[in-house]
């Protein structure tokens, strides 16, 4: 993993441990001659269709960028030239999660793929690479009013429910995407890699709020287009970094659509040119739009609603209750009268929170079994349990050294010796009980003298529920990281030459003369000299 204090980046500096796990190290001395030419053969034909058809601050977004035509930008260049707007770099290895990725644009820090796209693949990658992340997202970010947009959709995004199928989805789509770069990869293992990424998009259910949001910001972050209907113009780092697919969008075939909520309905393939796209008039109405969605999301709704959604991803979920207090952990049953929560329980380990900072003592070491609790209102108290005063609290018999039974709403029945208090923000957030039996409405046992200590959350309502751990770090909640790494390619002897040669040609190309002989050289020496030597020609001046 990289050090992440050494590019004297403030966004960086802040990332949390859970999102420094899937940092690389650049390493720019293994950008070969042919990789440096790539970058100028891509940014020259960009630049040279980008300046009519492209957003208006993409290009002078790129030096706010720290980019230039020349070279393949350093991650330290990148990181001096973005503070300045507010905004960090950091290198990653290919795709990573959804949920990393929206948290990494909360934190305003773009991920960048740290290989470059092979010269097969130079008019469009299936794998995220330096030109896309780059040349792609970090231009845009110039305009104030699109990278508050970025930043806000991943604060949304991190709090997203994501399912099973999701993560399938993106393992899939990892692995298909490193074949498709392996310069040997086997046609046979690339086609079934392929059916597998259909076959998972066909067989997703019902979408998680994570697929969702995902097709929002693939229609807007990646693919997306602003102006009018019938003369847009490219935001969408997707196509600012594709040569082929930011002249084929606009061709009459691909249909033009206004950005609104619906957009949210139309599922899309990676593998594919688009046979749709989106136009929004301003960048204030993507806002709008992620607003409305946020509005359904678990994370606003809370409820019976969101743990539902929690229980259903059978992922580490938080449950915040209107105490403040966030319990964190699998959850796998809750009781309910409509929308109003009165009982919930996780399974596994589980963390008690507030503020995003795990409570002393309430780690998931403490509650490695599991851990339930009674939501709601007691019996004959106008106030909510968590509002008692603390002179409330003694006149109800609720403090230390004293036995009390609590008879809630729900018909839940508490009792027990209260040994300890947890208080924050005059809210009462965790009451703690030794000797303590808990009874539902039918009599049932749902927590027995015997197992231990009892601790109860307090709080009338679940507020919101949201995927992930309260305080990821304490939890020491990993996010998925694939196991299945990118491919480097250990060069040949041949191609080694062929490495130096392009060295020679970027040489002669700042000192001057004549570059007959390079050019007679790389027809010799190249396996697809018309391919090369087109390149090479337009690196050096010549087209």
């Amino acid at each position: 993993m990289a050090d992440f204090n050494d590019f004297n980046n403030p966004q960086v500096a802040a990332l949390p441990a859970h999102l420094r796990q899937f940092i690389v190290e650049q390493h720019y001395e293994h950008y070969t001659p042919v990789d440096h030419a790539v970058w100028r053969y891509v940014m020259r034909q960009n630049y040279s269709y980008l300046k009519d058809i492209a957003y208006y601050p993409y290009i002078p977004g790129l030096e706010k960028a720290g980019l230039t035509i020349e070279k393949i930008p350093s991650l330290q260049e990148m990181n001096d030239a973005l503070d300045k707007i507010g905004w960090g770099a950091v290198t990653v290895d290919g795709f990573i999660p959804p949920a990393a990725f929206m948290e990494y644009q909360a934190y305003r820090v773009l991920v960048i793929a740290a290989d470059i796209r092979q010269l097969n693949h130079i008019e469009y990658t299936p794998a995220p690479d330096i030109i896309h992340e780059s040349a792609g997202h970090a231009p845009i970010i110039a305009d104030k009013d699109y990278h508050q947009y970025l930043s806000y959709f991943g604060s949304i995004g991190a709090k997203a429910m994501f399912s099973a199928q999701d993560f399938e989805l993106y393992e899939a789509i990892r692995a298909l995407s490193i074949l498709k770069e392996m310069p040997d990869a086997d046609a046979e293992e690339i086609k079934k890699a392929e059916e597998a990424v259909e076959h998972r998009q066909k067989n997703m259910g019902q979408p998680s709020e994570m697929a969702l949001l995902s097709r929002l910001h693939w229609w807007t972050v990646e693919y997306g287009l602003i102006g009018n209907l019938e003369n847009p113009k490219i935001y969408g780092a997707g196509l600012l970094s594709s040569i082929g697919e930011s002249a084929s969008c606009m061709k009459a075939d691909v249909k033009k659509l206004w950005y609104n909520k619906y957009a949210v309905n139309y599922p899309y393939d990676i593998t594919k040119q688009q046979p749709q796209l989106f136009v929004t008039d301003t960048f204030q109405n993507l806002i709008d739009v992620l607003e409305e969605f946020a509005n359904t999301m678990a994370f606003r709704i809370g409820g019976a609603y969101g743990l539902k959604k929690a229980i259903e991803s059978k992922n580490t979920c938080t449950a915040v209750y209107s105490s403040g207090l966030q319990v964190s952990g699998t959850f796998v049953e809750m009781g309910a009268d409509g929308e109003d929560v009165h009982f919930l329980k996780t399974l596994g380990p589980t963390a008690l929170s507030a503020d995003n900072k795990q409570l002393k003592g309430h780690g998931k070491d403490y509650h490695g079994e599991g851990f339930s609790s009674p939501v709601g209102k007691l019996k004959d108290y106008e106030k909510a349990l968590e509002d008692l005063s603390a002179e409330e609290l003694e006149a109800a018999n609720i403090q230390k050294g004293k036995g009390v039974t609590l008879n809630f709403e729900s018909g839940i029945i508490v009792s027990g010796l209260v040994t300890n208090i947890v208080s924050s923000d005059e809210k009462v957030q965790v009451i703690t009980f030794e000797n303590c039996r808990v009874l539902d409405k039918s009599g049932n046992i749902l927590f027995d003298p015997d197992w231990g200590v009892y601790d109860m959350a307090v709080g009338e309502r679940i507020v919101s529920v949201f995927c992930g751990a309260a305080d990821k770090d304490a939890f020491v909640e990993i996010a998925y990281k694939s196991d299945k790494g990118t491919i480097h390619v250990e060069y040949d002897k041949r191609t080694l030459e062929l490495h130096q040669l392009y060295r020679q040609v970027r040489n002669r190309r700042h000192i001057g003369g004549d570059f007959g002989f390079f050019g007679q050289c790389l027809v010799r020496t190249t396996a697809r000299p018309s391919r090369r030597l087109a390149l090479c020609t337009r690196d050096i001046g010549i087209a």
